[in-house]
């Protein structure tokens, strides 16, 4: 700081002088950074930059079931392969006929019903490594759709038959239509595997060996109606005997498609 004869002397200077002394701003005085705080900084960065990818990393591989996931996955080269089950290994779940199915998914809330879907479509892609909700489909079903699969579907290559529910209020009664209905997805590469099935059929669903898993549940109105929907895929492969004269094959889907939504029939 300059003393009381400096800043004298300097007053009694001319402004041009060149002995002048030109006050230095207070700026001047403040010390620099440190090096070891721009290498602080630095790690902490990283380290935020490492959290983050951790946590984007497992949100990808975790939840295959969203679409922008997935597709990152298929980049990546990282998308989850089915595993080829029969009959005799597939994961134990529980078999549930029409009349406990709308008991279990059409009195849900919708905030509920579309987590659970969230978890079976996540349950299916993986493999049901944890069979959480894992649920097979029994029953008789009579056809009411049938149309080969599309790119734009879930499943490209296929055919989906939509079914409603047929049950018999007691032994000596016909069995009546049932507000359940279903559409079964047959992964398959054989293009006349629509043929073997026609409307008014009654398809008959067991737990062995079909293995009819359920991926989505939605409840839609058909008529004037409120109805189950139940969106199944068998997970046990091989031959699938529609009669004694029309079989085909089923094989796991190579490659699926998330963003297609459910259901697949959509009208």
């Amino acid at each position: 700081m300059p003393t009381r004869f400096q800043m004298a002397r300097h007053a009694a200077l001319p402004e041009n002088s060149p002995s002048k002394i030109v006050p230095r701003k207070p700026e001047e005085f403040l010390p620099s950074r440190p090096a070891y705080f721009w290498w602080l900084l630095a790690n902490a960065l990283a380290l935020c930059f490492a959290v983050v990818s951790w946590f984007v990393c497992l949100h990808v591989f975790g939840n295959p079931e969203i679409p922008r996931n997935y597709e990152i996955l298929g980049k990546l080269k990282r998308l989850p392969v089915l595993k080829r089950h029969t009959a005799l290994d597939v994961p134990n779940g529980n078999a549930f006929a029409p009349r406990e199915l709308y008991k279990q998914y059409f009195g849900m809330e919708e905030e509920k019903l579309a987590r659970v879907n969230s978890l079976l479509l996540r349950n299916y892609l993986l493999n049901f490594e944890r069979a959480l909700l894992l649920t097979y489909i029994e029953g008789d079903y009579q056809i009411t759709d049938v149309r080969p699969l599309q790119s734009k579907d879930f499943i490209s290559k296929g055919v989906v038959v939509r079914a409603q529910a047929l049950i018999k209020p007691d032994d000596f009664t016909k069995a009546m239509p049932y507000p359940v209905f279903i559409e079964y997805l047959f992964p398959t590469e054989q293009a006349s595997a629509p043929e073997a099935f026609k409307k008014g059929d009654i398809l008959t669903v067991k737990k062995t060996p079909n293995c009819a898993a359920i991926v989505h549940a939605a409840k839609v109105v058909s008529g004037d109606e409120p109805v189950l929907l139940l969106t199944v895929i068998p997970i046990a492969y091989g031959a699938y005997q529609v009669s004694d004269k029309k079989s085909f094959t089923i094989e796991p889907p190579l490659k699926l498609n998330p963003a297609a939504g459910f259901p697949v029939i959509k009208q």
